[in-house]
């Protein structure tokens, strides 16, 4: 009898709530997989944590198990770090054991072809006749930040690891997630879950797209996906997530050296990425072209409402940024129009002499904090705009530290307006670490630049039109 693939979702959550978790071919060694696995969770978990490995005793200070059988209750979750040709016993033992999910690290399946493909066959009818969900082959494993959970095996001393935050990652890639979590620890993004898929020979991205639109601490959903073998179950799982939450895909293998090389990855078929296109442009998912831009968009989608409407204010300190602004807006088909004489009116009236209210509005480099706040306060009194693009220069002595909390002051009083608001910031270290107190407290995503700032503005845009076509919101009516 055939057997039968969980629903779509089932089952998930063990991978980033356990109950215990057993590490299946700990080692001794430093720097091996199994030690690493082991060390990382040790490190963060709270939990039971078992290590597995018949020709040790202890490890880490921790009493090892000669077999799965052996490790006592409780315990759901087992890494799995042994050779290929071990590992259909182990992931065996780990559902006669009663494990209900199970992170298989280790290569030698699928993507090497030939007998790597029958043994990923047979480790998925082991998991299917235990009922259990299985991650992997051929991954860097699971970290949320959160529960503690770092089952992965970076070198913590070698790799960034963000803390917790709105932006769930999953990668088909392991190298490329493990430089992201890098960029953005030390960037100063949080995370909420990240994984790395492998070989997805059963837990696939429609999997975990149906876990984290349940997921509380998840506010936005990146991904880079090289292919899928399944692509009704990812169109049904984007269909059901956009609606809930923003998704961002970076699809790799776009021309034919590109599908290649995905194929020889992770044995993927990356298929037409016109096909794609298509299946995006219908379900609601934001694309991005690169790492950078795919985190770009995520962190404004997690931090601000959805843009209803095509209208941008700029409120600059700088007249050339403010052009450059301007011109990277309606590149991207979003307005900057000028502003109505009553509104240019209230802007003259808190503005100095030599500033000029009409979009963008430049309140020269000879301003103050107040401004900037003032403006913002104004512009999103005026009802003539549907975002706003800020740019402060914090290298300018009338620019205080103390902004970010005046403009927080006044995002607050206006939030019921949905208007999203994004920053673009030049400078050093000194500017930058003001700048990410606007992320912290004022929820404003701030960018190295006018470009990267508009076209997350875009992004917002992109996924409000989707909301109005379904019906989500409504576009707000026009002063």
């Amino acid at each position: 009898m055939a057997l039968i693939r969980p629903p779509i979702g089932d089952g998930v959550e063990v991978f980033f709530r356990p109950q215990g978790i057993a590490v299946i071919g700990a080692s001794r060694v430093p720097g091996k997989v199994g030690y690493m696995v082991l060390y990382n969770l040790k490190s963060m978990y709270k939990g039971p944590l078992y290590p597995v490995n018949p020709r040790a005793r202890e490890v880490l200070g921790l009493p090892v198990y000669p077999s799965i059988l052996d490790v006592p209750d409780p315990v759901d979750l087992a890494v799995v770090a042994v050779p290929a040709q071990a590992v259909l016993r182990v992931v065996d033992e780990a559902g006669r054991r009663g494990v209900r999910g199970v992170i298989v690290l280790s290569a030698g399946f699928r993507e090497v072809g030939g007998e790597g493909i029958t043994l990923e066959k047979k480790l998925i009818e082991i998991v299917r006749k235990h009922g259990m969900r299985l991650i992997g082959p051929n991954c860097i494993g699971v970290y949320s930040p959160s529960t503690g959970v770092n089952a992965t095996f970076f070198d913590p001393n070698r790799q960034g690891l963000p803390g917790p935050g709105p932006i769930a990652f999953i990668s088909q890639s392991g190298a490329l997630g493990a430089a992201v979590l890098d960029w953005a620890e030390a960037r100063g993004i949080g995370i909420s879950r990240f994984v790395s898929v492998g070989n997805k020979a059963d837990v696939d991205e429609a999997d975990l797209l149906a876990f984290l639109r349940r997921d509380s601490e998840t506010r936005s959903i990146a991904m880079y996906i090289e292919g899928v073998s399944e692509g009704s179950r990812l169109r049904r799982a984007l269909e059901e997530t956009t609606p809930v939450k923003p998704v961002v895909v970076l699809k790799a293998g776009r021309s034919d050296a590109g599908a290649r090389a995905a194929a020889s990855h992770t044995g993927s078929l990356a298929g037409s990425y016109q096909l794609y296109q298509a299946v995006f442009r219908q379900t609601g998912v934001v694309p991005a072209r690169s790492p950078e831009e795919m985190f770009d968009f995520a962190l404004a989608l997690a931090l601000q409402p959805p843009m209803t409407g095509d209208r941008v204010a700029v409120i600059t300190v700088g007249g050339g940024s403010g052009v450059m602004a301007s011109d990277e807006l309606s590149e991207l088909g979003l307005h900057v129009p000028e502003f109505s004489p009553e509104t240019q009116a209230r802007l003259r009236r808190v503005l100095l002499p030599i500033a000029s209210p009409r979009n963008p509005v430049d309140v020269t480099g000879s301003a103050v904090d107040e401004h900037m706040v003032e403006s913002l306060r104004i512009v999103l009194e005026s009802g003539e705009v549907d975002a706003v693009l800020l740019i402060p220069y914090f290298n300018l002595s009338g620019i205080t530290d103390q902004l970010p909390d005046k403009l927080a002051k006044v995002l607050h009083e206006y939030s019921d307006r949905r208007i999203p608001v994004v920053a673009s910031v030049t400078g050093g270290a000194r500017a930058w670490s003001i700048a990410r107190r606007l992320e912290k407290v004022a929820g404003i995503p701030v960018y190295p630049g006018e470009a990267r700032a508009a076209r997350a503005l875009w992004a917002l845009r992109l996924y409000g039109r989707w909301l109005q076509y379904i019906g989500e919101i409504q576009e707000i009516s026009k002063a």
